[in-house]
């Protein structure tokens, strides 16, 4: 569709209706047809909530929150693996009309207290194990006390924090933000995500056509719910549908393959890593997976050879999905039987896109451009920075995303480069910026760069290109080791090279297309 000068490419799927109603009512919905199902169950422990159970626990928690004067405007942050009682904080706090912000168990405690700061949390809810950390990034920070799920030295059980139980709270769902995920958006550092209620409820309302999940499916939760996907797509989606989530701490293959088998799993959602086991590990033949009927992988491109490797070993359609966090996360999947190889799927319902050259020129179809999205997943914008999101949303809507795709005559959408500088590790966001800036710091280091290098597994692989002070000597190691103890595991420094000069253009803006091509 043509209007002026734009090309609006608009979904092919049917547009929803999207309730006006709080995520937690929206999620919620199969208390009142199924409330003995299992809703959520732990593969690592067995504990598990009916569906019942787990809407009694939500609002008994709310209820505590309440009790304790926290409500709308108060954020509190929440630190833990995949467990049931994630949805409880997460659902409770919501009913309450507070602001969850969720935070990364594998950060440094410098990297926890820049969120816990910016966020403005005044509590932090943590698995018991996260305590000590927990402890250290609250140093300085508005936290005034840490609620562990479960008994903790130094922190409140999280039974003491169950009240009695309260409805939803009246809030206004276009703007109440229930969320605070954190994302370097298209550069630089971590940013605090404003999603309202609506966001959230639109977007899993817009995957219906999409992703079907048929009433009693379960479903393998092993992506992390402190990450938008694993929040949205598995732990809420999951919900919501009436679905069984059948959560693991981390990704364990070997027990993932049994849960699998034991819980008759359908759908699976995952990153290329795991997909690439499941194309290649011999351990996949000793399981009984037939009942997978679905793997949806997103966070990080996934080659069509892969897919359809996996795919022809696990006899599912393995398929991929599009989406960031300022996305709620999803804007592209692909329906049921409608699988291109290599494609992101197709616009989900209710949303529109363009593709725009490096000149603000819309692109048609067959030619890449930068995608831009608008819809109602649209985050309400970046907490506390209103010139970077003025950067990321223009004044009619279009979230610019940072990635070139291509759409072909049939809807799927290609993504096939990427405007924005970030690297995806294993699905994770490492921001070039914030590796920089630290290691610049080093007493040896004059200057760095750094890049993302393509690599099977992993997707990407950070490298930093270091060029050393005069007489300065420095080893891979050295520099390696320096950026190790300050930063979480994903954004370690896998590869470095030693270089003259980073090179740059007048304005200063280091050029990374030729460090790419050396």
């Amino acid at each position: 569709m043509i209007l002026g000068m734009a090309i609006i490419h608009k979904s092919p799927l049917p547009d929803v209706e999207i309730p006006d109603i709080a995520i937690t009512s929206y999620v919620l919905r199969p208390v009142a047809t199924s409330p003995d199902r299992i809703a959520m169950h732990c593969g690592a422990s067995g504990a598990e909530y009916t569906f019942q159970g787990l809407s009694d626990a939500i609002h008994s928690f709310a209820g505590g929150l309440a009790s304790r004067g926290l409500g709308i405007g108060d954020v509190i942050a929440l630190m833990s693996p995949n467990v049931p009682d994630y949805a409880v904080i997460f659902h409770g706090a919501a009913v309450a009309g507070v602001t969850v912000t969720t935070l990364n168990p594998t950060y440094t405690a410098e990297e926890l207290r820049h969120q816990l700061m910016d966020s403005g949390a005044k509590i932090m809810v943590a698995f018991p194990a996260v305590v000590p950390l927990a402890a250290a990034a609250i140093e300085g920070t508005s936290v005034t006390e840490i609620v562990a799920m479960g008994e903790a030295e130094g922190a409140t059980p999280l039974a003491d924090y169950m009240g009695d139980p309260i409805e939803q709270v009246e809030i206004d769902v276009d703007e109440q933000v229930v969320v605070l995920p954190y994302s370097s958006g298209t550069t630089g550092l971590a940013k605090g995500v404003m999603l309202t209620h609506k966001n959230l409820v639109a977007n899993l309302a817009q995957c219906q056509h999409a992703v079907v999940m048929n009433d009693g499916d379960a479903c393998l939760a092993v992506l992390p719910f402190f990450h938008i996907y694993g929040m949205q797509v598995l732990m809420n989606y999951g919900l919501s549908n009436g679905a069984t989530v059948v959560s693991l701490p981390r990704f364990d293959l070997v027990r993932s393959l049994e849960l699998i088998a034991e819980f008759k799993i359908a759908k699976f959602f995952a990153v290329p890593p795991m997909v690439l086991a499941l194309a290649k590990q011999p351990i996949i033949d000793d399981y009984d997976i037939s009942s997978l009927d679905l793997v949806v992988s997103g966070a990080a491109p996934l080659g069509a050879e892969l897919a359809d490797e996996a795919s022809a070993r696990i006899n599912a359609p393995v398929v991929q999905a599009f989406g960031m966090t300022e996305l709620s996360p999803v804007s592209h999947c692909t329906p049921p039987g409608k699988n291109m190889p290599g494609s992101s799927g197709v616009t989900i319902s209710n949303t529109e896109c363009r593709l725009v050259d490096e000149e603000g020129n819309d692109q048609d179809i067959g030619v890449d451009g930068e995608l831009w999205v608008r819809g109602p997943q649209v985050m309400k914008g970046y907490l506390n920075k209103p010139e970077a999101t003025a950067d990321t949303i223009d004044e009619d809507g279009w979230l610019h995303t940072g990635d070139v795709a291509r759409i072909d005559e049939h809807g799927n959408v290609f993504i096939v480069d990427r405007v924005k500088e970030l690297i995806k590790y294993k699905g994770f966001q490492v921001p070039p910026a914030e590796l920089e800036a630290l290691i610049i710091t080093h007493p040896a280091v004059a200057d760095v760069a750094v890049i993302g290098i393509p690599e099977v597994e992993a997707g990407e692989l950070p490298k930093a290109f270091v060029a050393l002070k005069p007489g300065a000597e420095a080893t891979e190691a050295d520099i390696m080791e320096f950026v190790k103890g300050q930063v979480a595991s994903y954004k370690q420094i896998r590869l470095v090279e030693f270089i003259d000069e980073v090179p740059k253009s007048p304005t200063g803006k280091i050029l990374r297309r030729f460090l790419r091509d050396k």
